[in-house]
């Protein structure tokens, strides 16, 4: 799944790699300094992960990045700064969102950096953002800082990333599995929303109080239901039954205290578990099973399996 994209002194050949990968990039450094850079990528679709190591101080001129980069610093200090903005940044066990003003272009200063970058596509940040314009209209939502808005958002989201990074990205079975990689994607987008301030309206309003009647909820729980083998979002959920995400997610907590996400999950648990009812441990694996309903992780699924069946999924699929 891992493969190096570059392993290099050669300062130019770092800043046409970075430049292809991102965004049209300029790197300088002191002279005279030794220039290594290493970075290492993984990939699954359209969701990458690049494991960066910079040994000396970079300075980089970066053109507009047309995602955003979600960056988890393991050791050193990586800073960036706007035209006229402070300069912002984040060290060691710390996690920033870089490139977050949509097409200003900035500079990044990596000061022995070693960091993870996690790219998060902009329109699936927009349909986790959900808008406040009308059904099918999401209004972008923008961020208003580069860092986590208290240490406990801090320390969730860098849970987040280390799972995608350590656990999905590295699994034999994530590749194959589309459920996997949406799943993963949303998950991202939604843990990236909660944990930056941005312009999103995220708490229901009266009009989405009112739009969260047990009708409602039923027609949810069927699209839900029906679609679960399919990749969908809390946004197609909510487009389904002509009401906004914020209204979706209230009747949930109001009426099942529980989330649109979470029933989804649980909905593909259980198929999950019909599958290892009838399956033959000779020709399928629980990996296969699990990946095949968007469980990227083996050891999580079968915590989650056993917390609501009582027995490991292995122990079913032996039967």
């Amino acid at each position: 799944m891992s493969t190096v994209s570059i392993d290099t002194y050669d300062l130019e050949e770092a800043e046409e790699v970075f430049s292809a990968a991102y965004s049209k990039m300029h790197f300088s450094a002191p002279p005279g300094t030794p220039t290594h850079t290493k970075v290492e990528r993984s990939q699954l679709d359209n969701l990458t992960h690049d494991e960066i190591d910079f040994n000396y101080e970079l300075k980089a001129h970066v053109d507009p990045l047309p995602d955003i980069a979600l960056c988890r610093v393991h050791s050193g200090i990586l800073t960036q700064q706007y035209p006229g903005g402070h300069l912002e940044g984040a060290r060691a066990d710390e996690i920033t969102v870089v490139g977050s003003q949509i097409g200003k272009p900035f500079q990044i200063n990596a000061h022995s950096a070693h960091y993870d970058v996690v790219t998060i596509d902009r329109a699936r940040f927009d349909r986790a953002a959900g808008g406040s314009s009308a059904i099918g209209e999401p209004s972008p939502a923008t961020l208003t800082g580069t860092s986590p808005i208290s240490p406990e958002a801090t320390a969730h989201l860098i849970s987040v990333v280390d799972h995608i990074t350590r656990d999905v990205m590295r699994s034999p079975y994530a590749s194959s599995s589309p459920l996997v990689i949406d799943s993963v994607s949303n998950y991202l987008a939604s843990a990236l929303l909660q944990a930056f301030p941005t312009t999103a309206l995220l708490e229901p309003t009266i009009e989405d109080r009112h739009d969260s009647t047990p009708a409602l909820l039923r027609k949810a729980i069927a699209f839900i239901d029906d679609n679960a083998e399919r990749s969908i979002a809390m946004s197609d959920i909510a487009e389904s039954i002509y009401v906004s995400p914020r209204s979706l997610q209230y009747m949930f907590r109001k009426h099942l205290d529980t989330t649109p996400t979470e029933y989804l999950r649980r909905v593909r648990l259980h198929q999950a578990h019909l599958e290892l009812v009838a399956s033959d441990r000779m020709r399928t694996t629980v990996g296969q099973i699990a990946a095949g309903w968007g469980f990227g992780h083996l050891g999580r699924f079968a915590s989650y399996y056993r917390q609501h069946y009582g027995v490991s999924p292995h122990q079913t699929l032996r039967r």
